[in-house]
């Protein structure tokens, strides 16, 4: 193996364990915060909470503008002058960003929500301002295959949250203090990852608008696409919120919580990859590109498969260990969203692909389709079913765009994946619904530990994964 391709694969291996073991970590702490927040707020308050944190991600989302994968698509193009470059997105991020966080304190005050709720939204919006001015910078990390700086500053956000949100559960502060405990961890993040960022590169507010129009122009195609993502996203939340009580937005929200923590997983993954794939597809360097992908494509499945098989039997040990009875209804809903979250995982992997291959405008029509359908289906059946129909609506939807993410891009390239590794996930996981099934009254700290080693034991031994890849790993 020429010792360039083979430092390049050890490199991407190394920072994939670095994220893997990052948003472990990560997502350690997230689930503590969450269950400490769910304990002390109890569904109803939990319920006002997610309602702030849905009403501003939509407003998060069409500041988004798709410029966190515009970023790494950018700074990655061979002769790109990165610093002039990521200083003008960051300068186009902050503004974008100022403007939408504007508006959704007056938006929401035509909404029927409880003051505690209008006033939580407006102190809340510092936070999401700050998260939108990290994804930019993850862009850079994402390019210099030094993902260990973006671990370690949500690490120590999660961390500073984490321990702010005990302390305000502690002190009865209410939501409002869990609000500000999460601020302040973001505040922690966002200096760590630009004080590191600065070392790289020298980040300063830049204003050459013909880099502006190239970012529009990249951009604007995946902005109105997220415009369409807002329908299928966060919509069922905010129906929820007008046609059901305050408790079954918190029973629904504890459950789409865990779709949001298991996302991350694939979305860092992608990004690490996105730049490879560029590169091999602006090249015209189709064998790589196809092994890339194919690569990609394992590793998604090995994560997505045991995920799904792993709630259907670990739900309601989960709900109660993190959230106690008062939860025990989100249970039978967490098994639909790990559905959702599987179909998230595929999305996600050719939804960046597309973006790999600057299809983006071909892509508006499938985003605005499925934004119609799934208003259609949350209009008739949230108000009917609930936090049920809110989540089997959520399937459909997640479905619905992975496929046609995945038909762009098999049209596209010509190309489709090996799904072997798809049949020796399905078995592996079944050899750990086995054990799942046997070792039952186990408690679950001891149940999960058991069935990764399970299935990867399984995996293993059906040549899910090689020898050569974990000596490669061991190497770095």
């Amino acid at each position: 193996m020429n010792k360039k391709v083979k430092s390049l694969r050890q490199n991407i291996a190394h920072n994939s364990i670095i994220q893997t073991v990052g948003k472990f970590v990560s997502v350690f702490l997230g689930v503590i915060a969450l269950g400490i927040m769910t304990r002390y707020l109890g569904p109803e308050k939990f319920g006002q909470y997610t309602i702030v944190v849905a009403f501003l991600q939509f407003f998060a989302i069409l500041a988004d503008m798709g410029l966190m994968l515009i970023t790494t698509q950018m700074i990655s193009r061979p002769n790109a002058d990165v610093q002039k470059t990521l200083s003008n997105l960051f300068t186009f991020r902050f503004f974008a960003s100022l403007v939408f966080f504007s508006i959704a304190p007056i938006a929401v005050l035509f909404f029927p929500y409880p003051p505690i709720v209008k006033t939580a939204i407006f102190i809340f919006t510092l936070s999401f301002f700050l998260l939108s001015l990290i994804q930019v910078l993850t862009g850079l990390f994402q390019k210099e295959l030094k993902m260990a700086k973006v671990a370690a500053a949500d690490i120590i956000g999660k961390g500073t949250m984490t321990a702010l949100v005990a302390l305000a559960a502690y002190l009865d502060l209410g939501l409002i203090g869990i609000l500000v405990a999460a601020i302040i961890g973001n505040v922690f993040n966002f200096s760590y990852l630009l004080f590191s960022a600065i070392r790289i590169i020298k980040i300063r507010f830049a204003f050459d608008f013909d880099i502006w129009k190239k970012i529009f122009k990249r951009s604007w195609p995946i902005a109105i696409s997220i415009a369409f993502n807002l329908v299928y996203l966060k919509a069922d939340t905010i129906i929820l919120s007008l046609t059901h009580s305050s408790a079954d937005v918190g029973i629904y929200g504890f459950s789409f919580r865990f779709l949001e923590i298991l996302i991350m997983l694939p979305t860092m993954f992608m990004g690490l990859i996105l730049p490879l794939l560029s590169n091999y597809w602006a090249e015209k360097n189709f064998d790589k590109f196809k092994k890339t992908l194919q690569m990609a494509f394992n590793a998604i499945i090995i994560m997505a498969v045991p995920m799904v098989v792993g709630t259907l039997f670990l739900a309601e040990k989960i709900v109660v260990l993190i959230a106690k009875e008062s939860f025990t209804p989100a249970a039978p809903v967490l098994k639909i969203i790990v559905l959702a979250s599987a179909m998230v995982f595929i999305g996600t992997l050719y939804g960046h692909t597309v973006v790999a291959l600057e299809k983006q405008r071909k892509m508006i029509w499938a985003y605005a389709i499925t934004a119609a359908l799934s208003m259609v289906a949350y209009l008739i059946f949230i108000p009917r079913y609930s936090y049920f129909g809110a989540a089997w609506a959520t399937v459909f939807a997640e479905t619905l765009i992975a496929a046609i993410c995945f038909v762009m891009v098999a049209k596209t390239t010509k190309m489709l994946p090996d799904i072997a590794i798809l049949f020796k996930t399905i078995l592996a996981s079944g050899v750990m619904a086995a054990a799942l099934h046997f070792f039952q009254n186990w408690h679950l700290f001891l149940l999960l530990p058991m069935s990764i080693i399970v299935y990867f034991v399984s995996l293993y031994l059906l040549k899910g994964f090689s020898k050569e890849l974990i000596r490669e790993i061991i190497k770095v």
